[in-house]
């Protein structure tokens, strides 16, 4: 196992506390997005309230002043009625006639004269005029409805230019006036100008945007604020929103508007009294205008909490990774060779006995190599110790490109010297392997004039723990290391391998090199 390996572990490690920090930072950043989001949603609810409570207020006010005045001239139409049908009022004096047909509501202000129609639509009676004048209502819709239906109370008609006022926008309230017998006497009339309900509309607080109307129940629109003569009198029964006028008695609800198409929030309240619906409208555009720069503001703050949040968890964990990293090398460091990268004999000695602990514990066996550079002293002395290091670094390198198991072990055991630990590696094995290292080494022909060979090379030494012979560890240590002493006093260049037999200790040694020269070839 090259020494690497438990750095690259750490730093898989460290990953995947890194993600998981960074994961759990997004999600609390997340979940305070969440958290602001749901405030912010609560609070536009909130507003929404609020705007229906505050346009059911203005149509409250609406409805009373209007309720309270139409329901007022419609008693006094009822009062002429109740005294044109009076043989005693009808018989006094004109001056006591008018006072007693005409009370004082009839001189209120935006209000027109009552005038009593007869058959044909014209004048019979005016309460401001003595002579009353030369004007004939008979084509209009308030005349033609009394005059076809005998059962009609209090008619508003529609909106039209009263030639009493100048031709001035006005409201007819009427009522008919019937013989004994029931039929057709004609009509009591009056007029109540639209500036009355423009002044009324125009006081109440609606936002810039915003409209309030008086629709009659058939549709027809009698006022509307922001003022549009070219409305009044338009009939809205085909809108949308109206059709949700006459669903129920009173409500709100949001929708484009049938006549500016803007956006609004609707409230609007059938009058049980009156043929009218009042309808108050406040554009979202106003409603949401304060809340949507207070959203933003928390937006743009919760926007670099967030930020903030995030970049001090990058930055957190980058100085984590930093200091886990420094942490890992000054440890990989304390593990490993400086000038050849494999495990260092401190790194060796740890490895080494937990092998030994886990072959004791197993009842498997281990494999050691014991490697070295054959004449190297010669060599430092001929060209130079720069040139012995790059020649340590190669075999090394050699050593650790021959073995490929990940529990395979490689270290520098000192100076010229390595140790290969090949754990569940019989003595066959590891000969083998042994064996590829001497000829990768040779095959490298790096010049040696002080070798009998004329190039680097290296003896092995082969060495097997094995449960039933060994006590412990040093035991195959003292074992690779006579192996390794007999191929430098055989020869050099060459893998002995260290066998146990309970016959001559001559044949404890067994030279390889020959035998796998002659199978490779």
């Amino acid at each position: 196992m090259k020494s690497t390996h438990w750095f690259a572990i750490d730093r898989s490690h460290f990953s995947s506390i890194s993600y998981a920090m960074l994961f759990v930072a997004g999600a609390i950043a997340l979940s305070m997005a969440a958290i602001c989001a749901a405030a912010l949603y609560q609070s536009r609810l909130d507003t929404m309230k609020h705007a229906v409570e505050t346009s059911r207020n203005v149509a409250l006010l609406a409805e009373n002043d209007v309720v309270r005045n139409l329901e007022l001239y419609a008693l006094s139409l009822q009062a002429v009625i109740d005294g044109l049908n009076d043989p005693e009022v009808m018989a006094a004096s004109p001056h006591l006639r008018e006072v007693a047909l005409f009370d004082k509501a009839a001189t209120a202000s935006y209000l027109g004269s009552i005038l009593v129609l007869d058959t044909e639509g014209n004048i019979a009676i005016d309460a401001r005029k003595v002579k009353p004048g030369n004007v004939n209502f008979f084509g209009h819709d308030f005349f033609t409805v009394h005059r076809e239906n005998s059962g009609k109370g209090l008619y508003v008609g529609d909106p039209y230019a009263s030639p009493l006022h100048g031709g001035a926008l006005s409201i007819p309230l009427s009522r008919r006036l019937s013989h004994a017998d029931g039929s057709f006497a004609g009509i009591v009339l009056i007029d109540v100008q639209l500036e009355y309900f423009r002044k009324l509309f125009s006081g109440l607080s609606l936002g810039e945007n915003g409209s309030l109307a008086l629709i009659r129940k058939d549709g027809a629109m009698m006022m509307r604020q922001p003022f549009d003569a070219k409305v009044i009198g338009r009939n809205i029964r085909n809108a949308s929103t109206f059709k949700r006028f006459t669903a129920e008695p009173e409500g709100s609800f949001s929708d484009i508007s049938y006549l500016d198409g803007t956006h609004r929030l609707y409230y609007f309240k059938n009058l049980p009294s009156l043929p009218f619906i009042i309808m108050v409208a406040k554009a979202h555009s106003d409603i949401f205008t304060a809340w949507r720069q207070r959203a933003l503001i928390i937006a743009c703050l919760m926007g670099v909490l967030t930020a903030a949040f995030i970049g001090l968890s990058f930055a957190f964990v980058t100085q984590l990774k930093r200091r886990i990293r420094a942490e890992s090398e000054l440890a990989l460091l304390a593990r490993t060779d400086g000038l050849t990268g494999l495990n260092n004999r401190r790194r060796l000695d740890e490895m080494l006995d937990q092998e030994w602990h886990r072959a004791r514990r197993n009842h498997s066996i281990f494999s050691l190599l014991f490697v070295d550079i054959d004449r190297f002293k010669v060599y430092n002395d001929t060209y130079g110790h720069q040139a012995g290091d790059d020649v340590i670094a190669t075999i090394a390198k050699c050593i650790g490109d021959s073995i490929r198991r990940p529990g395979d072990i490689a270290a520098r055991y000192g100076g010229e010297e390595f140790i290969v630990v090949l754990p569940d590696t019989s003595l066959e094995g590891a000969s083998c392997i042994a064996e590829n290292i001497r000829a990768a080494v040779s095959q490298l022909s790096i010049e040696h004039s002080g070798s009998e060979f004329g190039y680097i090379t290296v003896s092995i030494g082969c060495a097997a723990w094995e449960p039933e012979h060994d006590a412990d560890v040093a035991s195959v240590i003292r074992s690779a290391d006579e192996a390794l002493y007999k191929a430098k006093t055989t020869g050099r260049n060459k893998v002995v391998v260290f066998t146990k037999t309970p016959t001559q200790r001559a044949a404890d040694f067994r030279d390889t090199t020959q035998s796998h020269s002659q199978s490779l070839i």
